[in-house]
């Protein structure tokens, strides 16, 4: 009985060492947004990509991640507790984050120091009242007719040193890095994550949505261009803008995927692990969740 007692209190100390039980209130809350089918397949796959990212986030200890799927949820409650929010859809006039009074919702949330992830097609908003909630809450954002959008391959051959590139080794890639972002007046506070400079045929705009070329785009020849940014608001919270993900293989590039989930992290305040947020993805997950389109 007392050998039974003793091996039963080994037991238990072990569980206790090895796997710790996470306290509810330590947990990371991260809700990701997705928006609804847009473009052709394999592009801008919110569904899929949101998924693959909640997919990853489920691994990290200490993380929930919440998945919304249709743009803006039915339910605003499903807000409540987050740490951070991930907004992965079409942006522009018609960007359900700008739409009736959620911006009001929105500033809500950041002033309470929620963080804000937005991905791709959603750093678009128009100037004015969007534009300037976003300079706020995430330091910049994509200004038709200022901004340009063209495929090319970015080559990213050194990284700043900052938790968001924990991990992330140089890489190049091919996608819709949209760039000549609005970003606040001489930068400030926003922290460079991802830069590369486009040749001068990509600023001629030919793959570009309005087509180029615009004066101030070619004028500027040479220029690295900012493609991924973070900011910490003065309130506490922080910001993430992210150009790329409007081709869904990429995120089976284990450089640019860790660098957006190291960033998801950040903003929800977790630690980021040394080497970054550990995950992988098969080919087969890259083909689960997409959208049907013709």
């Amino acid at each position: 009985m007392r050998l039974r007692l003793a091996m039963g209190l080994l037991a238990a100390l072990v569980f206790t060492a090895v796997s710790p039980l996470v306290d509810a209130a330590d947990t990371a809350r991260i809700v990701l947004v997705a928006g609804r089918p847009s473009h052709g397949p394999g592009d801008h796959e919110f569904n899929a990509g949101c998924k693959l990212l909640a997919k990853c986030l489920a691994k990290i200890p200490g993380v929930e991640p919440v998945f919304v799927a249709g743009g803006w949820p039915k339910d605003e409650k499903v807000f409540e507790g987050a740490r951070s929010i991930v907004f992965f859809m079409d942006g522009g006039g018609g960007h359900p984050m700008i739409q009736g009074k959620r911006l009001e919702t929105l500033k809500g949330l950041m002033d309470k120091g929620v963080g804000l992830v937005c991905l791709h097609y959603a750093v678009e908003v128009p100037k004015g009242k969007p534009g300037d909630a976003f300079l706020d809450w995430i330091g910049g954002y994509y200004e038709s007719g200022f901004s340009t959008n063209p495929h090319w391959t970015a080559h990213f051959t050194r990284l700043p040193e900052h938790p968001i590139t924990r991990g992330v080794g140089p890489f190049s890639i091919k996608d819709e890095w949209y760039f000549n972002i609005r970003f606040r007046p001489d930068l400030k506070g926003v922290e460079p994550i991802l830069s590369a400079k486009p040749s001068d045929e990509t600023r001629k705009g030919v793959s570009a949505s309005p087509r180029g070329p615009y004066k101030h785009i070619l004028e500027a020849s040479g220029r690295e261009e900012i493609l991924a940014w973070a900011v910490e608001r003065e309130g506490g919270g922080r910001g993430f803008g992210f150009t790329g993900a409007h081709t869904h293989k990429n995120w089976g590039n284990d450089d640019f995927r860790k660098l957006v989930l190291n960033a998801i992290l950040w903003t929800a305040k977790v630690d980021v692990p040394p080497s970054g947020a550990a995950s992988s993805v098969t080919p087969d997950e890259l083909e689960q969740n997409l959208d049907p389109k013709k």
